[in-house]
């Protein structure tokens, strides 16, 4: 029982040093994009050291990939918290979900996997791991925008429009890399919440 007890503290100083790191790292990559992110400069920003970090990740590949896993599954839980206060139906909901990933995907979290994904291009070691993750968090992104809509995808169209969904929220986000394209991007997510409520509603 001492055992436990005496082991437990450190395993949490363990924990927060991980989730300190990995926080860091998903910062980093947003702010500074894949060449300027080495693990030192994350080491430093998390305020750990270098062999801390290397405990806990082997290689670079593997301390960035980890980092936007990690944020991808805290979004998951603070998309579904937010998710609790959208309305309960009809367009008002179509348009709450619609401006809910467009949010997501101009953060910091895309702009973070955004720079994970290009590298990833250039990266031979990267390239496995990354691709694996971009199949994960797709298939979560579109099972949550599925489950948020009550979206029927055995009707004719959902399933694409849903798709279009994301894939507009995406094309969204790269266009607010370079500059605030709020004014436009407002005006696209109210047409588009339109266009997709209608799709939804469609009966065959």
């Amino acid at each position: 029982m001492d055992l436990v007890t005496d082991r437990s503290p450190k395993q949490d100083r363990s924990r927060a040093t991980r989730r300190r790191i990995l926080e860091a790292a998903v910062s980093c990559l947003a702010e500074h994009g894949w060449s300027g992110s080495t693990v030192a400069v994350v080491c430093a920003r998390a305020g750990v050291s270098r062999g801390a970090a290397q405990h806990h990740f082997r290689t670079r590949e593997e301390l960035f990939t980890a980092a936007i896993a990690h944020m991808a599954e805290e979004w998951v839980a603070a998309v579904r918290e937010r998710a609790l206060a959208l309305p309960r139906a009809g367009h008002d909901r179509t348009y709450a979900v619609v401006d809910m990933l467009v949010a997501v995907h101009t953060g910091p979290l895309f702009r973070a996997a955004l720079h994970l994904w290009v590298a990833a291009s250039d990266e031979e070691q990267l390239r496995p791991r990354v691709a694996a993750l971009e199949s994960r968090i797709g298939r979560e992104a579109h099972r949550l925008a599925v489950e948020f809509l009550g979206a029927d995808e055995s009707l004719p169209g959902v399933r694409e429009t849903v798709q279009a969904t994301l894939d507009m929220a995406r094309g969204l986000g790269l266009a607010n890399l370079l500059s605030d394209d709020s004014a436009r991007r407002a005006g696209i997510v109210r047409q588009w919440s339109r266009v997709l409520d209608t799709v939804l509603r469609e009966q065959p």
